[in-house]
């Protein structure tokens, strides 16, 4: 019997969200979903002489006649649906498709759904065939997103997208890396107590950095991920903004001393779950739940990695319950990076040392807020360094902690800036990569390293290796990026980068100053001088005599030279 087969325009759709906004309100969603298709899709198929040929889930397959038909009612259902609670994606192509029965399959369906992922929530992506008919006969300005590999589709194929929520395209091009690659959200506070915000997100942090530790996963760090905290979360949007191709979300609930974690691991492409599962337990036992999920995690991503890889690669963390409470809630505090809580960090990372001395990441971290004393401008009379101590906390991370990158990493970076031992640093943060090459941290304090060392060009290029791990999390890497670009003679890619950091942190000392200097040597007087007097409003007493207090450890004098000449050139005082 002879295949039958023709030429159709397919439209397919599916709800953004779709699973999360199931797990908040399964009636209602159904209820709506229901209400979704009855009044407003099958009503504009009617309309626009489609045929609904499959509908699975939150997902419609439409067939049409012509490519004009399809997105004139892509566009009406799109606009029908705006201020719906149900947000559609939509994508169309037309092709040869295979009949068989009232079912339609072949390229002609697969292209199209895979297009569907590209587009916008709320928006319409369509193939270069679909635009070629329509661009003459519907005016709607769509956007070319040039050719793009499509999951299991032989050729590149072009793309054109309309409306929605748009994304940035930088974010939303980055490649999937070449193995299993994971971003863990942050975990929903089931406790019903905000104080308790501090262990769900240290539990995640912990997981993170488990799943860091096997070189055979691409995992984003925890800034990134953690920028969906509070959003309803779209897996699809997170796939593409983050680069990944699986997802880890969960909650906790700690209650009477029991500890309840859930978390289901999904495929970003398609929201389609992978892996659920629950674990209960005292709260003693923390530790031994974290372990469960990392290798049930890993085991469904690379299920080729070797049992001892996992064991071998689990966070080996202190058992003792309160130091790792003082070391979580320390944790909490140093993402705000700010004045105060950079003191509170430093405080609490202590108390989890006094309870257990040889707890090697509360270690990397009480160096790490050490050394951020003096990026937030503390040090001085009150918080003067204590070098013996600085010195004594490195002999020890590196003893305790030669296998626990993290530690290592922010060891390297106090070795560095406080204790001005650039080859100890290097050694250091080459060991952290060696054992953990995913880790954001280690490239970040790498970047420094390597711009203290005046080897500009390789600073750059491990900052975007961090920024790739972690590409939400900017300002620090920028600012860093910035000051290599300015030793690299590149002076407006320095100034680009310092304005990265500056949109975030618009009182930030050393983007400040090193835009005033770059300014200043590219010949741009004004902005020299808007630089300089921004950096004199926070900083009234700063002068070019007093940058060394400031700076790490440059190798070459002739490198802090520079940086005092583009200061002297932007009119700040001797």
């Amino acid at each position: 019997m002879t295949e039958q087969r023709r030429l159709a325009a397919i439209l397919v759709a599916d709800v953004v969200g779709y699973s999360k906004l199931m797990g908040g309100d399964e009636a209602g969603t159904l209820a709506r979903l229901e209400a979704l298709r009855r009044e407003i899709i099958e009503l504009q198929i009617a309309k626009h002489a489609g045929r609904l040929f499959k509908s699975v889930g939150d997902g419609f397959l439409i067939e049409f006649a012509s490519a004009v038909q399809a997105v004139s009612c892509a566009k009406a259902i799109q606009e029908a649906t705006r201020q719906d609670r149900l947000t559609l994606r939509i994508g169309i192509h037309v092709g040869d498709v295979v009949v068989q029965g009232d079912d339609l399959m072949g390229d002609g369906v697969n292209v199209a759904a895979r297009v569907e992922g590209i587009a916008d929530p709320g928006g319409i992506a369509i193939t270069r065939a679909v635009h070629e008919q329509v661009r003459d006969k519907l005016d709607l300005g769509f956007i070319d997103k040039g050719e793009i590999e499509l999951k299991n589709i032989q050729r590149p194929v072009q793309v054109f997208v309309i409306g929605g929520v748009k994304v940035d395209s930088q974010v939303a091009a980055l490649p999937l890396p070449d193995k299993p690659s994971i971003a863990v959200l942050p975990f929903q506070n089931m406790s019903g107590d905000p104080e308790q915000e501090y262990f769900v997100d240290g539990l995640v942090e912990e997981i993170i950095t488990a799943l860091s530790r096997f070189t055979s996963l691409f995992v984003i760090a925890r800034n990134s991920s953690f920028s969906f905290r509070g959003r309803a979360v779209d897996i699809k949007e997170v796939g593409r903004t983050l680069g990944v191709r699986y997802v880890l979300e969960g909650s906790v609930r700690k209650a009477g001393g029991r500890v309840r974690i859930t978390g289901q691991l999904l495929e970003a492409e398609t929201g389609v779950h992978l892996w659920a599962d629950r674990f209960d337990g005292a709260q003693e036992d923390v530790f031994e739940l974290q372990d469960a999920i990392t290798e049930k995690v890993v085991v469904a991503l690379a299920p080729r990695v070797e049992r001892a890889e996992i064991d071998r690669s689990r966070k080996k963390a202190s058992t003792n319950l309160s130091a790792h409470d003082f070391y979580l809630r320390g944790l909490s505090a140093y993402q705000l990076i700010t004045r105060e809580s950079i003191n509170d960090a430093v405080g609490l990372f202590r108390q989890a040392l006094a309870h257990d001395p040889l707890h090697s990441s509360a270690i990397g971290m009480l160096l790490a807020s050490l050394g951020s004393r003096r990026g937030v401008g503390l040090v001085g009379a009150v918080y003067k360094e204590n070098l013996p101590e600085i010195a004594e906390l490195v002999r020890t991370a590196v003893r305790v902690g030669h296998d626990d990158a993290q530690a290592l990493a922010h060891t390297a970076y106090a070795a560095a800036l406080i204790l001005r031992d650039l080859p100890a640093a290097t050694g250091y943060v080459e060991r952290a990569l060696e054992l953990n090459p995913n880790l954001a941290a280690a490239w970040t304090n790498s970047g420094w390293i390597n711009l203290w060392a005046c080897e500009p060009a390789r600073s750059v290029e491990h900052l975007h290796r961090a920024i790739r791990h972690d590409p939400l999390a900017l300002t620090v890497r920028a600012v860093a990026i910035a000051h290599a670009y300015f030793f690299l003679d590149s002076y407006d890619d320095a100034l680009r980068w310092a304005e990265t950091a500056l949109r975030e942190t618009p009182e930030m000392h050393a983007a400040l100053r090193i835009s005033a200097a770059s300014a200043a040597f590219a010949k741009q007087t004004d902005l020299a001088r808007d630089f300089r007097e921004r950096l004199q409003a926070i900083h009234p007493e700063f002068r070019v005599s007093s940058l060394e207090s400031v700076l790490g450890p440059y190798r070459l004098s002739e490198y802090v030279e520079k940086y005092r000449e583009g200061l002297r050139l932007a009119g700040l005082p001797e």
